[in-house]
C-alpha cells in the first residue's frame, strides 16, 4: 500500500503553517513584553517593517491554496458537486476541511480591513474572529462526516483537545489584553496545533510509520490505519498517548528556550528621568522634556492602545 500523499501532505503543510505563525507570535510577544513589560498590550497579529500586512497576506494565501486543494485537486473529477448541485458522499470531508480554510480567509481579510479603517475595538473583534476559526475547526473534527476510529480516532481526539486549548486562550485574550501569560500560552498552543497536525499526517498516512501489528488499508474510498487485533489496537492507542506526552514535553522545553533567548537578546528598556532645576525663562529645556515625555506616553484611542515611539513590530494592530 503506497498510502495517500494528498492526505499526508494535506496535514503536514497546514501543520507547518500553524507552527510558523505560532513561532512568529511567540517570538514577537516575548520581544514586546521583554522590551516594555509595564506597557505590554498583546496585539492579535504583528506587522513587519516594509510589509505591514505580510502575516495576514500569508494566511490568506496559504488558506486559499489549501481550499483549492480540498475542493478541486486529487479527485476523479475536479467538480466538488454533483450535476444536480449536491455534494458527493466521498467529498463531504473535503468540504468540511474547506470551511476551516474559509474561516481563516475571513479572519485575515477582516483583520486587514479593520486595521486600514482604524476601526475602534478592532483588537477584540479580530480575536473574536480567530475564536470563530478555532470553534469552526473544533466542531468540524468533533462532528466529522468521516468516522474516526482506532488509531486515527485517537489522534483526532487529541487534536480536538489542542484546538480547544487554542480556542480557550484566544477568548481569554479578549478579556485580558495585558496578560503575557495568556499570549504566551496562545502562541504555544498554535505551535503545538501545527506539530500535532504534522504528526497525524506522518503517522496515519505513511505506511512505514504504522504501529506494530497495524497497517494502512483502504476503506470507503480512503486510506486509514487498521490493527489486526484488540491487543495491537490497544498498544497503538497507548503509543499515540505517549507521542502526545513526548511532543508536549519537547514543546515546553522549546518555548522556554525561545523565551530565555529573546529576553536575553532584548532586555527591558530603562526609562531615565532627569531632574533639572531650570531658571525662569529656560523654555528650550522645558520643551525638550515635554517632547521626551510625549514620545514615551501611552494613549488610549477608540479602545485600542497605541504606544508612541515604538518600532512597527510593537505597534498594536
Amino acid at each position: 500500500m503506497g498510502g495517500t500523499p494528498r492526505s499526508s501532505i494535506g496535514h503536514i503543510l497546514p501543520g507547518a503553517g500553524f507552527f510558523a505563525v505560532g513561532l512568529w507570535h511567540l517570538f514577537s510577544h516575548v520581544r514586546l513584553f521583554s522590551l516594555r513589560p509595564d506597557s505590554y498590550v498583546a496585539p492579535v497579529w504583528f506587522p513587519v517593517t516594509g510589509a505591514r500586512y505580510l502575516e495576514p497576506a500569508l494566511v490568506i494565501a496559504g488558506s486559499a491554496v489549501e481550499l483549492v486543494m480540498e475542493m478541486f485537486v486529487d479527485h476523479s473529477t475536479f467538480l466538488p458537486f454533483e450535476a444536480d448541485g449536491s455534494i458527493p458522499s466521498d467529498r463531504l470531508h473535503n468540504h468540511e476541511h474547506a470551511i476551516i480554510c474559509l474561516a481563516l480567509i475571513v479572519y485575515a481579510g477582516a483583520a486587514v480591513h479593520l486595521d486600514r479603517a482604524r476601526a475602534p475595538g478592532r483588537r477584540a473583534l479580530c480575536l473574536l474572529l480567530v475564536s470563530v476559526v478555532f470553534a469552526q475547526e473544533l466542531l468540524v473534527f468533533h462532528f466529522h462526516s468521516t468516522t474516526h476510529a482506532g488509531v486515527e480516532g485517537q489522534f483526532h481526539w487529541i487534536l480536538q483537545v489542542v484546538v480547544a486549548a487554542c480556542l480557550g486562550t484566544t477568548l481569554l485574550g479578549i478579556g485580558f489584553p495585558r496578560s503575557f501569560a495568556v499570549s504566551l500560552a496562545r502562541s504555544a498552543c498554535i505551535m503545538f496545533h501545527g506539530v500535532w497536525l504534522a504528526v497525524i499526517g506522518a503517522m496515519v498516512w505513511v505506511p512505514s510509520m504504522a504501529p506494530k501489528g497495524c497497517s494502512l488499508v483502504r476503506e470507503d474510498g480512503r486510506d486509514t490505519v487498521r490493527c489486526r487485533d484488540k491487543a495491537s489496537l490497544h498498544r497503538a492507542r497507548a503509543l499515540v498517548n505517549l507521542q502526545f506526552g513526548w511532543y508536549l514535553s519537547f514543546m515546553t522545553i522549546f518555548v522556554l528556550a525561545i523565551y530565555l533567548y529573546v529576553c536575553n537578546k532584548y532586555p527591558a528598556e530603562q526609562a531615565y528621568a532627569r531632574l533639572v532645576h531650570k531658571a525662569a525663562g529656560d523654555e528650550e529645556e522645558q520643551d525638550h522634556l515635554e517632547l521626551e515625555a510625549h514620545k514615551c506616553s501611552v494613549h488610549d484611542i477608540g479602545g485600542d492602545m497605541h504606544v508612541r515611539g515604538l518600532l512597527p513590530l510593537e505597534i498594536e494592530v
